[in-house]
């Protein structure tokens, strides 16, 4: 099954970085998906096959960008 990531999702993985922190952040989205550790800034490139056995859960997820627009 594919996880559908999104710019700014903020996720949970499975075992922390060296700093102690377990969130990271979504910064690149592609074949190889950036994530940056949300207590030291630290920036990873990750194969998207190897985020998704990574992941524990989404904390919080991104726009799609597809905000609504009002029309007057």
């Amino acid at each position: 099954m594919v996880v559908d990531f999104h710019l700014d999702d903020v996720v949970r993985l499975r075992k922390p970085h060296p700093c102690g922190s377990y969130e990271w952040r979504v910064v690149r989205l592609g074949a190889d998906i950036g994530i940056r550790c949300l207590k030291c800034q630290h920036r990873v490139l990750l194969p998207r096959s190897e985020l998704e056995r990574r992941l524990k859960a989404f904390v919080s997820r991104g726009g799609t960008g597809a905000e609504p627009v009002e029309r007057d």
